[in-house]
C-alpha cells in the first residue's frame, strides 16, 4: 500500500483517469489517498467495467446475473489485503462452488484450486464500495459518468486538454492523464500523441465474448455450479444464483467461446441466444422454450496475449496506461496494474517537486 501522504497544497496534482473498471479505480484510490486531485471519467452509468452485473425485472420477477468476470482469485499480498477490506465491508465473499469441466461426453468435478471470490450482493459491489470510499474521503476523488472522452490533445502550456462528446468544445485541463481502458479503446485516444503507447495498445489482441443470462423456472439438475466446456459453442456455464447473497430465480450465465464469439460477433442477439440455449440444453440444461434469456456482447472481453509488463508510464509526457491487458489478464492483474501505475506517477511527482 502507498504510505506517503503529501498534503494537497504541497504536491497536489490534477490527474485525469479515463476508465472506472478495476484498474482505473485501483489507480484512483492510491493517488487520491496520496493527496492528488483525481478526476475519473467513464462512458458507462457507473463503475466496474467488466466486473459487471445485469439487473432487471420481468413482470413480478426481479433477477440479476453477473455477465462479465465470473469470479477472481487473490495471490499477491497487497491484493489479498484489499480483498480482506472488501470482505469486511460486505462487498466480497468466497464462492464455494462445485467447479467442473465437460469434455463433450460428461462432467468431471475439479479438485479445489484455492478460494474464488465474488462481489456481494453482485459483482459490481467492490467497485461501488471503492467509489463510495473515495467520494467520502478527506481528499475526495471526482467521478463523472456517461462521459465519452475524445482523442487526447496536448495543452499549449503544460499537460493535457480533455473534451467529451457530451460537452462539445468545453475543455478541462490536467497535468497528467492515465488511461484505464481496453487496449483497442486506448489506441484512438492516443492518436498522434504517443507512438510508444499507440504501439503497445495495438500489440495486445483482445477477444470478444457473447454472454447469455438465463432465468429458469425450476432448479437445473446439473452436478456443477461452474463449468468449463469443450467441443461446444460454449466455453463456460455458471449457476449464478449459487453465488453468496444472490436473490431471485435460478439464473445461469452462458459464455460462448472466443472463437465462436468472434465468428458470430455481428449476429443479432436473438440468433445468438437460440444457439447458446441449444448448446446448454445439450449439456443437460433446460428446454430453451421454458426459460427467459438476455444476450450481451462483450467486444473486448479478455486479452489473448497480455503483455505482463505491469503498467506503462511516460513521466516526461505525464501520460500512462493500466489494465489487465498490461498485466496478466486477470481481475487481480487489473488491480495490480492500476496500483503499479499509481506508484510510478506518485514517485515521479515527488521527485519533480523535490527538484
Amino acid at each position: 500500500m502507498m504510505t506517503s501522504h503529501p498534503t494537497a497544497d504541497s504536491t497536489a496534482h490534477r490527474i485525469a483517469i479515463i476508465g472506472a473498471g478495476t484498474a482505473g479505480l485501483s489507480c484512483a484510490q492510491f493517488l487520491s489517498q496520496a493527496g492528488h486531485q483525481v478526476h475519473v471519467f467513464d462512458k458507462s452509468r457507473g463503475p466496474s467495467g467488466r466486473m459487471s452485473t445485469r439487473r432487471s425485472s420481468d413482470g413480478d420477477a426481479n433477477w440479476q446475473c453477473d455477465h462479465g468476470a465470473q469470479y477472481f482469485t487473490a495471490h499477491d499480498a497487497d491484493f489479498r489485503a484489499q480483498v480482506a477490506t472488501w470482505e469486511q465491508a460486505g462487498a466480497v465473499a468466497p464462492w464455494s462452488a462445485r467447479i467442473g469441466s465437460h469434455d463433450g461426453q460428461g462432467f468431471t468435478l475439479q479438485a479445489s484450486a484455492g478460494q474464488r471470490f465474488v462481489g456481494t450482493p453482485r459483482m459490481t459491489s467492490p467497485a461501488a464500495h471503492s467509489v463510495r470510499c473515495m467520494t467520502d474521503s478527506p481528499n475526495p476523488a471526482r467521478f463523472q459518468w456517461q462521459t465519452t472522452i475524445e482523442p487526447l490533445q496536448a495543452d499549449t502550456g503544460d499537460g493535457w486538454l480533455l473534451r467529451s462528446l457530451e460537452h462539445g468544445t468545453e475543455s478541462q485541463r490536467y497535468q497528467t492523464v492515465l488511461l484505464a481502458v481496453p487496449a483497442p479503446q486506448a489506441a484512438p485516444l492516443l492518436a498522434g500523441v504517443s507512438s510508444e503507447a499507440t504501439t503497445l495498445s495495438h500489440s495486445a489482441r483482445m477477444r470478444s465474448c457473447w454472454s447469455v443470462m438465463v432465468r429458469c423456472a425450476q432448479p437445473v439438475p446439473l452436478p456443477v455450479d461452474g463449468c468449463l466446456v469443450e467441443h461446444s459453442p460454449l466455453s463456460w456455464i455458471a449457476r449464478d444464483s449459487s453465488k453468496p447473497a444472490r436473490i431471485g430465480p435460478e439464473t445461469w450465465l452462458l459464455h460462448a467461446s472466443d472463437k465462436w464469439s468472434e465468428a458470430h460477433l455481428e449476429d443479432d442477439a436473438a440468433s445468438v441466444t437460440a444457439v447458446l440455449l441449444k448448446a446448454f440444453a445439450q449439456l443437460g440444461g433446460p428446454d430453451p422454450a421454458s426459460v427467459q434469456a438476455t444476450a450481451h456482447r462483450w467486444r473486448y472481453a479478455d486479452t489473448a496475449n497480455p503483455l505482463n509488463m505491469g503498467s506503462w508510464w511516460d513521466a516526461a509526457a505525464g501520460l500512462g496506461m493500466c489494465g489487465d491487458w498490461l498485466h496478466n489478464g486477470t481481475v487481480e492483474g487489473a488491480w495490480l496494474s492500476g496500483s503499479s501505475l499509481a506508484r510510478h506517477v506518485h514517485m515521479a511527482l515527488l521527485l519533480a517537486h523535490a527538484g
